[in-house]
């Protein structure tokens, strides 16, 4: 995230792993206890993700400004495009949203939430 994304999920310390990296894809497993947040991160690579257990993410800019929430529910499936600096969301849920790929989030929900991510090289 930070120079790639590997590099902050080390950074992260909010038990993120890489479970597996072929010549196509790299996916992680991201976990975020209630009130935790991410540090600021940026993003480099288009990717999905797949919500294994959902929470309101609190999206902060680089610089700490509030950038809103979004919803992700139990069993959402995210497309995101990552291009000049912006993500913008691809999927149904949230279609259109855009943030900037550095930024960091927060777990507003009272349950740890989960996912499981996957980048594209």
């Amino acid at each position: 995230m930070l120079a790639t994304h590997e590099t902050a999920a080390a950074e992260a310390g909010v038990g993120s792993e890489k479970v597996f990296e072929n010549d196509k894809v790299i996916v992680w497993n991201f976990e975020l206890a209630p009130g935790d947040e991410t540090p600021v991160h940026t993003h480099e690579r288009s990717y999905m993700w797949y919500a294994i257990q959902g929470a309101p993410l609190q999206i902060y800019d680089e610089h700490g400004k509030d950038l809103g929430v979004f919803d992700v529910p139990t069993g959402g499936v995210f497309s995101l495009k990552c291009e000049n600096g912006v993500i913008e969301v691809m999927s149904d849920i949230g279609k259109g949203v855009t943030v900037p790929a550095r930024h960091k989030a927060r777990n507003m929900g009272q349950a740890r939430y989960r996912e499981v991510l996957v980048e594209y090289k």
